[in-house]
């Protein structure tokens, strides 16, 4: 099982009702994480976040620099920017500062979720975040019961 359907069913299930918040938490002993971190920033520069997410969840682990060159190449992203951009760690503060967020939370294991406070550890089947959704929902009023 995989977090990333998971949480594409969530959006479905819920449009506009719930709001989803990447942090970068780029493990520091597994190989790649930290460029393809800077990878995923280098496409939401060029308006392409979700789509190079996508490939870096479903093509893990190949995530070697040439690999991330290729991938922004199938998205249509202009490589020279995008090789730049990771080559000079243009978004080096951005991660630091998700990396410092996370630790601040004693929070060591990706992924982890957060709904309305309530964390979740882990990858888990949709119910499983359904029913903490909507638990979350009917408590702020936001569904009818």
């Amino acid at each position: 099982m995989a977090a990333g359907p998971t949480v594409n069913q969530i959006m479905e299930a819920y449009p506009g009702k719930i709001r989803r918040v990447i942090k970068n938490y780029p493990y520091k002993y597994r190989d790649f994480a930290r460029i393809s971190a800077e990878a995923s920033l280098a496409a939401r520069d060029q308006g392409k976040y979700w789509e190079m997410h996508e490939i870096l969840i479903t093509r893990s682990p190949k995530l070697d620099r040439a690999s991330l060159v290729s991938y922004a190449g199938e998205l249509g992203l202009d490589v020279r920017k995008f090789t730049e951009s990771i080559d000079k760690n243009l978004h080096a503060q951005e991660i630091d500062r998700d990396i410092k967020l996370a630790e601040s939370m004693d929070l060591y294991n990706t992924p982890t979720f957060y709904i309305n406070g309530r964390q979740i550890i882990g990858e888990r089947p949709f119910d499983y975040f359904k029913k903490i959704i909507d638990e979350e929902l009917n408590i702020s009023g936001k569904v009818g019961g």
